[in-house]
């Protein structure tokens, strides 16, 4: 299984693969996704294996910040089809600004109030007890960010939405999908997400925390939809 980074400052996307997860997003505006041939052999296959390890070392970094190249990773069979990846910044891992506490919300960067903190909570943990998906926040400004230290702390798996506010690069919205969350949520959703409350312009007029919540508030809408070919085919 593998994980996709999702980051959307521009109309281009980064996206990179955690063990346990797979989904690449492209931006609204190139929605169609490049594959290449299927990996047959088992240096190709060995090859994966070895991307998909040092990519875990990059996921939780940088914005959990880094820019890669449009890429596709899927699972067909026992083949994994399609892995690029471009520049990468350098890792963090900063487990001393993690919680003593277990909390689905972690504000590093100071963009919630104590009382959006808790809404937010509760609204994240009847999400999971309704859908069984676990969505997982963090707001940050890179480098100041736990890092790689989120994906023990959050037992990270193919359920999860991790899903980092990050003003850094100019779109505010981040995500990493999980295999499963991507077989219930079209990957056009997250595009369309981003471009609705994580541009620059909206962020900036309302606040971040603006941006976080009616982020988090689409997606508990989305993940509550009927699973169909025209589920989440709206931001709400």
């Amino acid at each position: 299984m593998a994980m996709a980074f999702l980051h959307y400052p521009s109309p281009s996307f980064r996206t990179t693969s955690l063990p346990t997860f797979s989904v690449p997003i492209t931006p609204s505006s190139r929605l169609s996704l490049p594959i290449t041939p299927s990996l047959n052999s088992s240096s190709s296959r060995n090859r994966i294996s070895g991307f998909r390890a040092k990519s875990l070392n990059w996921v939780f970094s940088g914005a959990l910040a880094f820019s890669l190249s449009l890429t596709v990773l899927r699972r067909t069979v026992t083949n994994f089809v399609g892995v690029g990846f471009a520049e990468a910044k350098v890792g963090v891992n900063k487990p001393e600004l993690l919680p003593q506490e277990f909390t689905p919300v972690i504000d590093v960067a100071g963009f919630l109030s104590d009382g959006q903190e808790k809404r937010l909570a509760e609204e994240i943990s009847n999400i999971e007890k309704d859908t069984g998906f676990k969505l997982r926040v963090l707001a940050q400004n890179y480098p100041d960010t736990p890092g790689l230290a989120i994906k023990d702390f959050w037992q990270v798996d193919d359920r999860t939405i991790v899903f980092v506010a990050d003003p850094t690069f100019g779109n505010i919205l981040n995500f990493n999908v999980g295999a499963s969350v991507d077989l219930d949520i079209p990957r056009s959703f997250w595009s369309r997400l981003a471009g609705k409350y994580g541009n620059m312009f909206y962020w900036k007029e309302k606040g971040e925390d603006a941006s976080i919540e009616a982020a988090v508030m689409a997606i508990s809408n989305c993940l509550r939809e009927p699973v169909g070919p025209n589920n989440c085919s709206e931001v709400k």
